[in-house]
């Protein structure tokens, strides 16, 4: 039984390798590897899965706006999020909700961003005017 296994590993790590393109000082899996990948977690995504809708992954304000920025930055643009800064953020049932501030007098709208906390699905993205 020892010897089967082990010889199902080899042939599937050789595979592996084979199928992988090199470059200098990194093997890269490929696309293949990456389309085999997706279809097997969209088919079952507890497969070895370390997301559970029972632990926070995004568990402190710090991460979560690190995780929120890049997005905002790149549809809104850096310039105009940073000047919502500083934002509101509080982490309610397992959701971040997460906007920014304006200062006081000051006429027009801030972004809102929901994140789930357990897997950092965007829930809610809107923007004020």
């Amino acid at each position: 039984m020892t010897h089967k296994l082990t010889l199902i590993t080899l042939i599937f790590f050789s595979s592996i390798y084979h199928s992988c393109e090199r470059t200098r000082d990194r093997l890269i899996l490929g696309e293949e590897y990456a389309k085999n990948q997706l279809k097997t977690t969209l088919a079952d995504s507890t497969v070895d899965n370390v997301i559970s809708l029972k632990t926070l992954i995004i568990n402190d304000k710090e991460t979560a706006i690190n995780v929120i920025e890049p997005i905002l930055f790149s549809i809104y643009g850096k310039n105009s999020i940073k000047k919502q800064q500083p934002y509101e953020a509080y982490l309610i049932n397992n959701y971040w909700v997460i906007s920014g501030t304006l200062p006081k007098g000051y006429l027009g709208g801030t972004f809102l961003i929901i994140v789930d906390a357990t897997n950092s699905k965007i829930i809610r993205l809107t923007h004020g005017k």
